[in-house]
């Protein structure tokens, strides 16, 4: 019965009752996709960041050289020597170096030459087939054998550049991944010397006739070019020490990803937090719109709420009725925004690029169960003073008025 009478009510004005809602559920679905975008973005930069010390590579951005070597999402600052790099990086400082190469792709994902500890950093493990042993084998991480159709043992050809013309060497697909659900699913890997024996093919010279040769068929891997590598300390004393070494004594950049990251989420976090506020704004706009309408409800509805208490109905139950319509409207405006913030979060995901897809998650964050109780409140506080109101009604006068 009271249930019923409270649908009633709320369900008297329709238009009210949409507007409320609505700026309810727009508030909630800005903050939650908020929330949800940067628990995803947040995630995958720390499980690509994997306990890399220091990236070494081109005189350049240190932003753009993280970018490029970490994550793969921006081109790199250029090329560096890989013996003058390993004579660098020799002595007690350094534990592990993994070098990168690359400038090719195929249908869009980057081809990377590296050495199989890159896979081991990132736990990854054989789906199907073999790791690669040999130059011009490849293993293909879990999205490119998914989005490519390659199976282990066919052939393709790299392009340069990733869109552009394409190398006459085949690659072969050695094996697979299983995902990983970091960068490396996003990967075509291959040795190191892969790389340079394609782009030492593509060397070519015009000779005394006008004609183009090609240069040798292999480069040695003694005066070849990496384009970045991934440093392990070995000591936490090389934190301080290292990078200060490789950028005053050598032609390279040692840069800690870890704090050009953060500088990167730290504005990003200017803009989330704007926005934060102005769909909170937007709430309490929904709130005031709530006890506005409410207010006005409960004059219109003076005599009938009157007549109740005639009948029977306490000081406490008119006072709840009012506020269980606050929170129901509240409510439903929260439940309808999580659900509009994870049909915009499924819309991103299939949208993202191919190399820059995020693993977002749809569970509820420990912040939206948060944000479920502010907005609730919210509901309750803006039927609290149409509640006192109706507690203190004055049965005769307002019978007397009509």
């Amino acid at each position: 019965m009271i249930g019923k009478l409270i649908w009633k009510n709320i369900w008297f004005k329709k238009g009210n009752l949409l507007l409320s809602v609505l700026l309810f559920m727009l508030g909630t679905a800005v903050i939650s996709l908020l929330l949800l975008v940067q628990h995803g973005i947040s995630g995958k930069l720390d499980r690509d960041l994997q306990d890399i010390d220091a990236v070494v590579g081109a005189k350049g951005s240190p932003l753009q050289l993280v970018l490029s070597a970490v994550y793969h999402v921006d081109a790199p600052t250029g090329n560096i020597n890989y013996d003058d790099l390993l004579a660098s990086t020799r002595g007690p400082l350094v534990e592990q170096v993994i070098p990168l190469a690359y400038g090719d792709g195929y249908r869009g994902y980057r081809i990377v030459g590296t050495t199989t500890d890159y896979i081991t950093k990132y736990n990854g493990e054989l789906a199907q087939g073999n790791i690669f042993s040999t130059a011009m084998e490849v293993v293909l991480g879990a999205k490119v054998a998914n989005n490519t159709g390659l199976k282990t043992g066919e052939h393709f050809a790299g392009n340069h550049g990733g869109d552009g013309d394409a190398h006459e060497e085949p690659y072969t697909v050695a094996g697979i991944l299983k995902p990983t659900g970091t960068v490396l699913d996003f990967l075509i890997l291959t040795p190191v010397e892969s790389v340079w024996q394609v782009h030492a093919h593509q060397d070519k010279t015009v000779d005394e006739n006008g004609k183009r040769s090609h240069a040798a068929d292999t480069a040695e891997s003694t005066s070849a070019d990496i384009t970045a590598a991934l440093i392990k300390y070995r000591s936490p004393m090389a934190i301080m020490t290292f990078p200060r070494m490789i950028n005053a004594q050598t032609n390279f950049q040692a840069v800690n990803p870890t704090l050009e990251i953060n500088k990167l989420q730290s504005l990003m976090g200017v803009g989330v937090d704007t926005l934060k506020a102005i769909a909170g704004v937007i709430m309490l706009v929904s709130a005031f719109s709530v006890l506005i309408m409410l207010y006005n409800r409960l004059k219109e509805r003076r005599y009938e709420l009157a007549l109740m208490r005639t009948m029977g109905a306490s000081r406490w139950l008119l006072a709840v009725l009012l506020l269980a319509e606050g929170l129901i409207l509240s409510l439903a405006g929260v439940l309808l925004g999580l659900l509009i913030s994870r049909g915009i979060l499924l819309l991103l995901s299939q949208a993202g690029s191919l190399n820059q897809q995020i693993p977002f998650t749809f569970a509820l964050l420990p912040q939206e169960l948060v944000l479920i109780g502010v907005t609730l409140l919210l509901g309750l506080a803006a039927a609290i003073i149409p509640a006192i109101a109706a507690f203190r009604l004055n049965i005769a006068k307002t019978l007397g008025d009509g």
